[in-house]
């Protein structure tokens, strides 16, 4: 995985369930309220008194950096993420193990377009909607969203709960500046709101980054081109200067 991974996922958070929002107690952008739950489904406590509780989960399913291209070297990369957000309509059950969550199992269609409405805005929010511009800063684009019924059709199993899958570019991390979270992480954590789920996360994680030595970067290289198979010296422009004497291959 990476930071930048993670950290879309975090800001996925902080807009689907705005940190003013869960201390005002309303102006939620989506049907699951303050139910949005950091890689976990939501626990038998905290679910409702109706007949289900629209809960949210989000994970990080996968994160991936090629080459940007077969002439392209090691360091110049994309950097894609594929972020997991499960939409469920939650109710209690119990077995011989004790009580835990489930999806509703009925069907139900004022449950299904619940559950499709619910979705809508999720979609709405990260992708075009205001409360979701901090979301569209840590990704560069959504190349495509997937949505997965949890179902087994052949032995007539449906559950009211979808898995929605965001396949996003994201940048790469920088670690150049020492001490801190690698940047555009860094930056993106400024953004958040004081006292957000997210921004405690990250700086606690921040803290734990060493401060490292900076290097000086090459300004200019001096080079000669290579003819009849001789090679020239190559370096900083104060240190080598043409006419470069020969070194043979």
């Amino acid at each position: 995985m990476t930071i930048s991974a993670e950290m879309a996922r975090l800001v996925a958070i902080e807009c689907l369930a705005p940190t003013a929002a869960l201390l005002a107690g309303r102006g939620f952008p989506t049907l699951a309220g303050g139910n949005f739950f950091d890689s976990r489904r939501i626990s038998v406590g905290e679910l409702s008194i109706e007949r289900f509780t629209p809960a949210v989960s989000l994970y990080t399913r996968k994160a991936e950096s090629p080459r940007r291209g077969q002439g392209q070297g090691s360091v110049e990369r994309f950097a894609r993420t594929a972020l997991e957000i499960v939409a469920e309509l939650a109710i209690g059950a119990s077995d011989e193990s004790g009580d835990f969550t489930d999806a509703l199992a009925e069907d139900d269609v004022t449950a299904r377009l619940t559950l499709a409405a619910l979705c809508g805005q999720i979609v709405q929010t990260l992708t075009a909607s205001p409360a979701g511009a901090l979301f569209r800063k840590a990704v560069i684009a959504i190349d495509g969203i997937d949505f997965e019924p949890h179902a087994i059709p052949q032995l007539n199993l449906r559950w009211q709960r979808t898995t929605m899958l965001f396949d996003c570019q994201i940048p790469g991390d920088d670690f150049t500046v020492g001490g801190q979270l690698p940047e555009p992480s860094a930056a993106l954590a400024s953004l958040l709101p004081a006292g957000s789920y997210a921004a405690g996360i990250l700086a606690d994680l921040g803290s734990r980054f060493a401060a490292s030595p900076t290097y000086p970067a090459i300004q200019t290289i001096a080079f000669e081109v290579k003819r009849n198979g001789v090679s020239g010296e190559m370096g900083t422009t104060a240190a080598v200067a043409p006419p470069f004497p020969d070194i043979e291959d």
